[in-house]
């Protein structure tokens, strides 16, 4: 049972002392009971230490430290000017990870019981009155105020509060690319009867919604609008002056003014679709470019946002293993797969790719499966590096490159390690002429360290190797320079004198079998 009890709160740090009556504390019921009783609960707990908090600042830099379970200078004085020269003492404490924290620090046992708990929790119903300097009210102000600014802080310094960006822009590109092709085709349908023929001159959507927009009534297209024609067409002579001999042919029926008005009115709004949607491509290539970019480098802006944005965040991506990632966004096909018992998927959102198309048929999963490998190497680099760069990620796209290579020609593809190192002194390299921070030292000895292994493990396998094929070699040797004959008569000769032993001894086991019967007999 907790002697002292320890208690956070928005106005500061208080120290009690549990004074329980045997019968009042040998169950959690009983204390629930005299919770809710001010009478009862003054005579449990007794205040020996309150220190409120400076200011605002103050109270939230205390409770960052204790959500996060860890001793503040505030809590260390207080616990060790009234704890600490005590004998006996045990604290109770709300929060685990603080308790242990204070176990390690100043070695004071500590109490996180339901029991505990009860008790921490009526001294909250009640800290108005138990607290001294305490008017009505002051807590409920201080909690409010205490409140919005740690969920302000933990918002500012929320890691993934760029992923958050890039989530929301690749749903909204997703969005805008199923609107802008309906609202397209609205166009087209609508200005249809009015000029049918233009639909298999202007095949683009967004070069028809502008070239309805000029023409406008097919009566008044005339030579002096070849020009404008020829501009929106990307300079094509050849398309502007099909659509003038298709007007003046045209089987389209005739519309009014007001029709014309509408369906140019249209035409702007789903032009003005598409030019959000390109500013909006832009500006996820920009937040790509800072929080991936050896993602994006290596498997695109829209593929990269979308493993992002299907993961929730930059850090689970990273978590996922290169399995997972392979097949992200495939979960029905694998589930379905897994309850028929039948193949499972190769890919997922990868699919769409450009190296995934290049691929040959039999050969997609095999892309598949190391394009996630390095994928998931490039969101753990982008993730937990201070720096971002694109070396890494323009290495592991080259090879892939390769990769793709390798399978079409058979050509040798470049070590991961070597790849790895060269990627590295580019970074460096990068680093360097922009003056910013360099890599640690030990940093360097981390990243080198796994090479340098490797090549001496390898080095003391050749010399394995070497060493047990001269042996093999000698042994050849030996087996060749003595006749096999000889093996076989030592062989031979050594079964025949095993089995000479053996006889001897059975020959000897019956008669003692023999002698023992006659003695039995007589």
């Amino acid at each position: 049972m907790a002697t002292h009890l320890l208690f956070e709160s928005a106005t500061g740090l208080a120290l009690f002392s549990s004074e329980f009556a045997e019968e009042i504390g040998k169950s959690v019921k009983s204390v629930q009971d005299s919770v809710d009783d001010v009478s009862k609960f003054g005579k449990m707990v007794k205040l020996v230490s309150f220190v409120p908090f400076q200011d605002a600042a103050h109270a939230l830099e205390v409770a960052n430290d204790v959500s996060e379970g860890v001793v503040h200078e505030f809590l260390h004085g207080l616990l060790e000017l009234n704890l600490a020269k005590k004998a006996g003492v045990t604290l109770g404490v709300e929060e685990r990870g603080l308790a242990s924290s204070i176990k390690a620090t100043l070695g004071i046992d500590c109490d996180a019981s339901d029991r505990t708990l009860e008790v921490l929790r009526g001294i909250r119903l009640h800290q108005e009155k138990l607290l001294a300097g305490l008017e009505s009210g002051d807590t409920k102000r201080s909690q409010l105020g205490l409140g919005h600014a740690y969920s302000r802080a933990k918002v500012k310094f929320n890691v993934n509060r760029s992923d958050n960006m890039i989530i929301q822009a690749i749903a909204l590109l997703d969005q805008l690319d199923k609107d802008v092709n309906t609202f397209a085709m609205r166009v087209r349908e609508w200005y249809g009867w009015h000029f049918p023929e233009l639909v298999r001159i202007v095949p683009d959507n967004y070069q028809y919604a502008k070239v309805a927009r000029l023409v406008g009534d097919k009566a008044q297209l005339s030579e002096d609008l070849l020009d404008d024609l020829t501009e929106l067409l990307d300079n094509n002579d050849v398309l502007a002056r099909n659509i003038l001999d298709a007007s003046r042919a045209s089987m389209g029926t005739d519309i009014s003014e007001v029709d014309h008005l509408n369906i140019r009115n249209f035409a702007e709004r789903v032009i003005a679709l598409y030019d959000y949607r390109k500013s909006l491509q832009t500006y996820l290539s920009d937040k790509m470019g800072v929080v991936a970019p050896n993602l994006a480098a290596l498997i695109g802006d829209t593929v990269g946002a979308r493993l992002i944005s299907h993961a929730g965040s930059l850090t689970n991506l990273s978590k996922y293993p290169a399995s997972t990632v392979q097949i992200l966004g495939a979960e029905k096909a694998l589930f379905r797969a897994l309850k028929t018992k039948g193949n499972t998927p190769k890919y997922g959102l990868i699919y769409h790719s450009t190296f995934i198309g290049r691929a040959g048929a039999k050969n997609k999963g095999r892309i598949s499966r190391f394009l996630a490998n390095k994928s998931s190497i490039a969101a753990r680099i982008d993730c937990f590096s201070d720096a971002p760069s694109t070396k890494f990620g323009e290495v592991l796209r080259q090879q892939v490159e390769e990769r793709l290579s390798f399978y079409e020609s058979g050509s040798n593809p470049t070590k991961n390690s070597d790849a790895m190192a060269k990627a590295l002194e580019a970074f460096k390299a990068e680093q360097a002429e922009s003056g910013g921070d360099k890599m640690d030292v030990d940093a360097d000895e981390a990243l080198q360290a796994p090479t340098e292994e490797r090549k001496e493990k390898s080095a003391k396998k050749d010399k394995k190797r070497k060493s047990l094929a001269a042996a093999a070699d000698d042994d050849e040797a030996e087996e060749e320079a003595s006749p096999k004959k000889s093996k076989k008569s030592k062989k031979a000769g050594e079964g025949d004198e095993l089995s000479k032993e053996e006889k001897k001894r059975l020959k000897a086991e019956k008669k003692a079998a023999k002698e023992a019967k006659k003695a039995a007999k007589a």
